[in-house]
């Protein structure tokens, strides 16, 4: 897998820390949980998106590009990030926001996120659920060339064979420290989405014949539909970087049994979560994926699923900024 055979935009804080969660792994009294931080990529207050905006961007600017059009939901941290790369590179960007959840309280509409949204600059079209989110962008970017301007177009959460390509980097950056602590893995667990990040994890840890299997914690789809998008961009991307075969079917596994009420719809396991993670190790997830992500290894912990002894690495996903716009689900907390 030659990663230089593809332009790049060096932006990522990395590697970003891979560290040992002692008290949470106390509190479960199951395997020894780690936690990949990145949350920690520097931009736009960090997450996973940066990866993908180094390869995604650098091929923006091979393309002559001087706008960038992308979408997501109300709360994206996905367009946060865009907006803020887009504002660093010089470039504009137009934004495009699906209401997903029909919240209309005023903290999610305008804070977290969105304020960021406008803070970078962005302009920002808000849209109705059910929206063709491509189609809308699509007309977006005749709209500009017809102002003269050089748009490019980037999907929803950055997920496509470019994008992932910044989650192969992230698999390589993994087995490094892995090798270099000395840690055997047994399992890395991560909130699934758009199918970008668990995409890039399965074709390198596959591609590297790590034997390290990667499950994603779905948050939107259901588990045949998720893992089928997630195998067919790995495949894409294998064969973009040259190594097509790589990736067996059955190493795309999802399980999608914490989504709640829907993509964005608070549950009372993100919220345990989210909870539990900020008093027992200090560290901030998300209401929308990383929240969910951690959920889930909570309750497959408390089920026997991870075994003691086992070593299992929780790749967050950045976000925390969305918690603002999620306030009223955490209701009263009450302090320890």
């Amino acid at each position: 897998m030659k990663l230089t055979n593809f332009p790049r935009v060096h932006i990522t804080h990395g590697p970003t820390p891979l560290e040992f969660m002692p008290r949470l792994t106390e509190a479960l009294g199951g395997p020894n949980l780690y936690i990949k931080r990145d949350d920690c990529t520097g931009l736009g207050s960090g997450g996973n998106k940066t990866r993908k905006l180094e390869f995604l961007m650098a091929d923006a600017v091979k393309h002559g590009a001087d706008t960038i059009i992308t979408q997501g939901a109300t709360q994206s941290n996905h367009a946060r990030q865009t907006v803020a790369i887009a504002a660093k590179m010089g470039m504009k960007c137009e934004i495009l926001l699906e209401d997903r959840t029909g919240f209309k309280d005023a903290s999610y509409k305008k804070s977290g996120n969105v304020f960021l949204d406008h803070l970078y600059g962005a302009g920002v079209r808000e849209l109705p659920g059910g929206t063709d989110m491509n189609a809308a962008m699509a007309t977006v970017a005749e709209e500009l060339r017809a102002a003269g301007r050089k748009p490019y177009i980037i999907p929803g959460g950055g997920s496509n064979p470019i994008g992932a390509l910044g989650y192969v980097t992230c698999a390589l950056e993994m087995v490094n420290q892995f090798n270099t602590q000395d840690l055997r893995v047994d399992c890395v667990v991560h909130a699934t989405g758009s199918a970008g990040t668990q995409a890039g994890l399965v074709v390198g840890l596959e591609g590297t014949r790590s034997l390290i299997p990667v499950l994603g914690i779905g948050v939107r789809a259901a588990k045949e539909a998720q893992e089928t998008n997630v195998y067919n961009l790995a495949v894409k991307t294998a064969e973009l970087l040259g190594v097509p075969g790589c990736v067996r079917r059955e190493s795309v596994m999802a399980n999608c049994d914490y989504v709640g009420g829907g993509y964005g719809v608070p549950t009372p396991g993100m919220v345990e979560a989210v909870t539990m993670v900020a008093r027992l190790e200090g560290i901030l997830l998300d209401p929308v994926y990383s929240g969910k992500g951690m959920a889930g290894l909570i309750d497959l912990c408390r089920k026997g699923h991870f075994k003691k002894g086992e070593n299992v690495v929780f790749l967050h996903t950045g976000g925390a900024v969305a918690l603002y716009g999620y306030m009223d689900a955490f209701g009263d907390l009450k302090p320890l």
